[in-house]
């Protein structure tokens, strides 16, 4: 029981330290149009910017917190 209860303890401790992932700006090969999103978008699409802290794109992460 004594396992048991420190493996959800790390567990717990693991999800809480997880960050949500990064925004990027994804622009159409086909007209152009831009798109702010988590994930890629499929065909046709490419990465324009980021990552991006919000959902409209407009807070730049800093290089110095993604760990490169």
């Amino acid at each position: 029981m004594k396992k048991l209860s420190i493996l959800v303890l790390c567990l717990i401790a693991v999800a809480a330290s997880a960050a949500p992932a990064p925004w990027f700006l994804w622009q159409s090969t086909v007209d152009g149009s831009k798109v702010c999103s988590q994930y890629p978008l499929g065909k046709g699409w490419e990465k324009f910017s980021g990552p991006f802290r919000d959902s409209r794109c407009t807070e730049l992460i800093p290089r110095r917190l993604l760990g490169r």
